[in-house]
């Protein structure tokens, strides 16, 4: 037991450490090899030297993965989609499509989170980005600040589940999924969340027109124009998801695909006065350098750390107080759900996924001998393979929940510093609709679990 309490601690400490604004990738590090010192003092059969001596082939053989290759890829193709302005052209060509509609640029604004969340694979950087492109649209209309950045810190979370995705790429490493199946998974989810989010906006202006009091404006010609400009950009995208959807290519070619389709797009741009430029292409290797290496140093940190967790013997005694509790796994299950929520208004959504989910699976699958694995077949027809992608479905879309949840969803703090003139509480209460149909979401992806699993079977 004393194992066991070491692991709490380490876990408490490790929590304080987030709290007071340490790196996370570092606080994993300190806490991983501060256990693992008490752990050698606590029980001396698990020595401390030959724990150390592990680390000359750890970063290596944990980071020289070619799954691992996509993310630099996928994250260079989102920042060479921005600064080429492709934000701005979707956008545009959404508020042409939607616009005339009330509360049609807000809708838009919706439409062009999703498709830049197909390209960026992150929603803090969707929700900045959409946020600079469509804000200024929305207040030059004089759209109801609360409507105008709920919409957009709900539309950015989309970021993270629209495929191709980073986090649904490390959560696949993790559980030892296929990436394609996660990405063809989490197609039809994202599909509904925007039309859920649209909905709800139109919802709002039919109850409450003075929300959005005017429509945008666009001749024909500028309609034609801001169609035209769309088009490439959907054609770029679309192809990256129909190529991984109907497994055409891999994750690690769909990105080298779509990085040097953006890269000629937007050199191309240049004969139009806009698009890329050699200061701006420097500057997107730049901080793909900074962001990758960020990235892989909290993965290794997050191996670190899970090494010290499974060495203090924590996942198994979880798992071991969770079946002695005598909850039933659904309970458990839900349980777990309800943490990721907590959790995700403090922590970044690929931190918590690292940290959280190597102690969640293995105890949701252990559970009782396995009884949640058995009562899932006999419930639902869900194999090993299809209960690895509908949890992590489920995982995802409440981590993206609890970028919007109060009092810290990092989504709304993001759209704030961009909305200065927007009280962030009225940010919080535009979000609020946005927040209950999402919990309406995950109520249905826990109730019909084909939503998440059609798509793979069907193209399996």
């Amino acid at each position: 037991m004393e194992r066991e309490l070491v692991g709490l601690a380490g876990l408490a400490v490790f929590f304080i450490l987030l709290a007071i604004r340490m790196p996370v990738g570092l606080a994993m590090i300190v806490v991983g090899i501060g256990g693992n010192y008490a752990l050698s003092i606590v029980a001396p059969f698990l020595r401390f030297e030959p724990y150390l001596m592990s680390f000359k082939t750890l970063l290596w053989s944990n980071m020289a993965s070619y799954d691992l290759s996509v993310v630099p890829l996928f994250i260079l193709m989102g920042l060479l989609a921005s600064h080429a302005n492709l934000s701005r052209d979707l956008f545009m060509g959404m508020n042409a499509l939607l616009g005339r509609f009330r509360g049609g640029v807000a809708m838009a604004a919706v439409g062009a989170c999703a498709g830049f969340g197909a390209v960026c694979g992150s929603s803090l950087a969707t929700a900045s980005t959409m946020g600079k492109v469509a804000l200024p649209e929305l207040e030059r209309l004089r759209y109801n600040p609360r409507l105008a950045t709920g919409a957009l810190a709900a539309g950015g979370t989309l970021g993270i589940l629209i495929p191709p995705s980073i986090a649904l790429v490390i959560y696949a490493i993790i559980v030892e999924a296929s990436i394609v199946k996660m990405f063809q998974a989490a197609i039809l989810p994202g599909l509904i969340a925007v039309v859920f989010f649209v909905a709800v906006i139109a919802l709002l202006v039919r109850r409450r027109p003075e929300l959005a009091p005017q429509v945008s404006t666009m001749d024909r010609a500028e309609r034609n124009a801001a169609y035209i400009r769309m088009t490439p950009v959907l054609l770029i995208f679309g192809m990256i998801i129909l190529g991984l959807g109907l497994g055409l290519f891999t994750p690690t070619p769909a990105a080298a695909i779509g990085v040097m389709a953006i890269l000629l797009y937007g050199f191309f741009l240049r004969f139009f006065g806009n698009g890329l430029t050699w200061p701006k292409l420097r500057a997107s290797l730049l901080d793909t350098a900074v962001t990758a290496a960020m990235i892989y140093f909290i993965l290794f940190g997050a191996e670190v750390l899970k090494g010290f967790f499974t060495r203090a013997n924590l996942p198994a005694a979880l798992a071991e107080w969770a079946g002695a509790s005598g909850m039933d796994p659904w309970i458990v299950l839900i349980c777990m759900l309800i943490i990721l929520i907590v959790l995700g208004c403090f922590m970044e959504s690929l931190a918590m996924i690292l940290v959280v989910v190597p102690f969640f699976w293995p105890t949701l699958v252990d559970l009782n001998g396995g009884d949640f694995v058995t009562a899932a077949d006999a419930v639902y027809g869900l194999g090993a393979e299809d209960l690895k992608i509908w949890f992590g479905i489920l995982a995802l879309v409440v981590v993206e929940l609890g970028l919007i949840t109060p009092p810290v969803g990092l989504n709304v703090f993001i759209i704030s510093s961009l909305a200065r003139e927007t009280p962030m509480g009225e940010t919080f209460r535009g979000v609020m609709p946005f927040f209950w149909v999402e919990i309406f979401r995950v109520s249905l992806l826990l109730a019909f679990p084909v939503l998440a699993l059609m798509v793979p079977r069907m193209l399996g």
